[in-house]
């Protein structure tokens, strides 16, 4: 969720912020190419965005800068269910480009978009390797049992 004074921007502005170092003159269009739904808020204050409108701001914003490395912490947090999907095919689609660190609770898309994941149990690694490794390993229904 943006800041509250990035809450009164409105899209357009967000993303001028999250430019303004970048001297790509087409980095904003590339931003609104991955999220399409911003593209059609742009004169919208960024505070009035649904959870899942925000989200994509924010990475989209963070994605401005041209990172090596994106880390996000729960990025599906308070979203509604049909923008998971979205979000988990856009975050499938930068990780294709830079390295994403994706700290997560919902384990489809962690182990949907992961080249290779950790699953903690009460701070410690429990489980490593590969997604599909990690998925089917029997110790993982117990680190997500409470």
């Amino acid at each position: 969720m943006p800041a509250a004074g990035f809450g009164r921007l409105s899209v357009r502005d967000n993303l001028a912020v999250g430019a303004l170092f970048n001297r790509d003159g087409t980095a904003v269009d590339r931003v609104l190419a991955i999220f399409p739904k911003l593209a059609q808020r742009l004169d919208q204050p960024a505070g009035t965005l649904s959870g899942g409108e925000r989200k994509m701001l924010a990475i989209g914003r963070a994605m401005l800068g041209n990172p090596k490395l994106l880390l996000l912490d729960e990025p599906t947090e308070g979203v509604w269910i049909g923008v998971i999907d979205e979000i988990t095919d856009r975050l499938r689609e930068l990780a294709k480009a830079i390295a994403v660190v994706i700290v997560e609770q919902h384990l489809d898309l962690a182990l949907g978009v992961a080249n290779y994941a950790y699953v903690l149990d009460r701070g410690r690694v429990a489980l490593h390797g590969q997604p599909e490794s990690v998925r089917n390993d029997p110790e993982l229904l117990r680190c997500l049992a409470p």
